[in-house]
């Protein structure tokens, strides 16, 4: 029944795996493809490299990079910010207050159920590759 269950896992993560394989495949020679059709002569020049179109990449990668850290701050920071207004609080303590009560409580662990020192990265990782596989409660 358990090596039944294993195989079943095997199987399902091989066909994830191929999935999103093929699927990379596919969506970057569509975009390759794309790219080939709209500047042909760009397209090739760009395959017989150039220090110029090097140095192009990399202001274009740091461009992209800023750009990107400027939507996620303001993203986040906006998330936020709305999230707070949209409870109703006054100030930071009545907005603990209000999530504290809306989110669930989590139960204490006092005394610790489980290890809770290890001596290093493989005694963790060996505590938990046996753990895995237990029940709870037995």
């Amino acid at each position: 029944m358990e090596n039944e269950e294993r195989l079943q896992r095997i199987k399902a993560g091989a066909f994830l795996a191929s999935i999103a394989g093929i699927s990379a495949v596919v969506g970057f020679s569509t975009t390759l493809s794309a790219a080939k059709k709209t500047d042909p002569k760009f397209f090739s020049k760009g395959l017989h490299g150039g220090a110029d179109l090097a140095d192009a990449g990399a202001i274009l990668a740091l461009r992209a990079l800023g750009w990107g850290t400027l939507y996620a701050i303001a993203g986040t920071s906006c998330m936020c910010y709305g999230i707070y207004k949209l409870s109703g609080a006054k100030n930071l303590k009545d907005f603990r207050i209000k999530m504290g009560n809306l989110l669930p409580a989590l139960p204490k662990n006092n005394p610790p159920q489980s290890r809770t020192e290890f001596s290093g990265l493989n005694d963790l990782l060996t505590y938990i590759s046996e753990d895995y596989g237990k029940k709870k409660g037995t």
